[in-house]
């Protein structure tokens, strides 16, 4: 068994497997016409389940040729332009092959004995994400594994910084359409149920800062401590960005940490025409950003960012083993005094990669298409009588649902567009999202493929408009 152990020996092997599972995957790639082939849980489970794991194939191409057809087959591939659904971006290249040679050399970024330059690398892109947000020259941050853990770590530093004894009194603000994390966070960090503080929305779905205010005077009056305010630079549902400048004069005001989710709209730190968007973001204590949401990187590639660097010290332990006290005396550099993991991979080489190629203009120009279809996106929902829209994009988001011009009863309505979310998707042709407003079904495109165009859109809205007539049709003929 020793021959399967990649080193000087097997290095011949280890060419030759990896050929041949790359042009698997090419092949794949080249001959998917459609993001799904709609199998079912029920099709594929007992293929998977028939797999005895005890009984190893021995043969690289056999594990292909079984993975093939219990995988690669069946996957969804989002490097489709009809797949429209969730925040996962196609991935660019050069950091494919980033991922190739992190997975291959295995380095572990917690402390510079296993990592060297791999240290280095991720330090020197902490600063230059810090400086595009504009943090200033005390600024720090690490990769993590995506924007749940950002966000825990980032309100972790919050309630150290508060400074009080009493957890309960302790609140945390953010928007009713905000990330699930913040609050999976605040009882991860041992909160009390009423920490998060809900702070409503407008029409365009954007914290109303007149809200928050009122909020944070409530705070003060009942003795509670602002621990936290939480703006979104990207919402999940609607791509909305906070109004950030008012949001950070409120946090200067009233003494809150200011955390900006930035997990989607990170990408627009590259965009070379709509970088304003987020102005006021580099007033934030802390940002996370997911570059594999919109920096077209591999999953997982994110980080946490802070305005002052000693304030990472709340997530440093020290080990005998791994980091002593004396190796921060010898100026030895790692990573595990700022994260919360220990062993972490070499996610930042992939972003390496993708600069040293690419180029930040590059990434930006990729972003700026996106958000400039969903525009576009937004134009032909707004135009089409079958369609009711929510709200302008400010990404590259659309939520919508199908409005059936003989349907009157919302629940009708909703259950059509469940329908033809379902369909779409067992059909394999695209792949769309749904969400909830106002307690009604929406359907969601999450448009982060350049490759997408209008006539995906178009064509897309009249496949989910057919299957809605094909619902009711059915509908009523089961009525009668």
């Amino acid at each position: 068994m020793r021959s399967h152990l990649l080193n000087d020996t097997t290095a011949e092997q280890y060419r030759r497997s990896v050929t041949e599972g790359v042009e698997r995957v090419a092949a794949k790639l080249a001959a998917t016409d459609r993001p799904f082939t709609g199998v079912t849980v029920d099709a594929l489970a007992p293929a998977i389940d028939a797999i005895d794991l005890d009984q190893p194939l021995l043969d690289t191409t056999a594990v292909l040729d079984e993975l093939e057809e219990v995988y690669l087959r069946d996957a969804v591939y989002f490097h489709h332009p009809r797949y429209l659904a969730h925040l996962n971006c196609p991935v660019v290249i050069p950091a494919v092959l980033g991922e190739a040679v992190l997975s291959a050399v295995n380095s572990s970024l917690d402390t510079w004995d296993q990592s060297a330059g791999g240290t280095l690398i991720e330090r020197k892109l902490i600063d230059w994400t810090a400086a595009r947000i504009g943090l200033g020259e005390h600024a720090d941050g690490v990769f993590t594994s995506g924007g749940t853990q950002s966000n825990l770590q980032a309100l972790l530093l919050a309630r150290e910084e508060a400074k009080t004894d009493s957890l309960a009194r302790l609140r945390v603000f953010a928007s009713e359409a905000g990330h699930f994390s913040v609050q999976k966070s605040a009882k991860l960090l041992g909160l009390g149920p009423d920490a998060v503080v809900p702070v409503p929305v407008g029409a365009d779905k954007r914290m109303r800062t007149v809200a928050l205010a009122h909020e944070l005077e409530r705070c003060r009056r009942d003795g509670l401590v602002p621990m936290a305010v939480v703006a979104t630079a990207g919402t999940t549902d609607f791509g909305s960005i906070d109004p950030l400048p008012e949001i950070a004069e409120l946090c200067a005001q009233f003494g809150a940490w200011m955390h900006v989710d930035a997990a989607y709209g990170c990408g627009l730190l590259a965009s070379l025409k709509h970088r304003d968007r987020i102005d006021g973001i580099e007033r934030a204590d802390s940002v996370t950003v997911d570059y594999h949401k919109s920096f077209f990187q591999p999953v997982s590639s994110s980080a946490v960012l802070v305005r002052d660097a000693s304030t990472l010290r709340h997530a440093t332990y020290h080990a005998e083993y791994l980091n002593p006290r004396r190796m921060v005396e010898e100026r030895i550099p790692n990573q595990v005094d700022k994260s919360l993991q220990t062993t972490r991979r070499f996610d930042a080489l992939k972003l390496w990669m993708t600069l040293r190629t690419m180029g930040a203009d590059g990434i930006g120009r990729l972003f700026d298409e996106v958000c400039d279809l969903a525009r576009e996106g937004w134009k032909l929902l707004a135009a089409d009588p079958r369609f009711e829209v929510v709200v302008e994009p400010a990404l590259s988001t659309l939520v919508f649902r199908c409005i059936p011009a003989a349907v009157t009863e919302p629940a009708e309505i909703d259950r059509a567009n469940l329908h033809a979310r379902k369909a779409l998707f067992a059909s394999g042709d695209a792949v769309v999202a749904g969400t909830k407003v106002g307690g009604r079904h929406y359907l969601k495109f999450t448009l982060l493929n350049p490759e997408t165009t209008t006539d995906d859109i178009a064509a897309v809205l009249d496949l989910i408009a057919g299957h809605v007539e094909q619902y009711l049709g059915e509908s009523l003929d089961r009525a009668s």
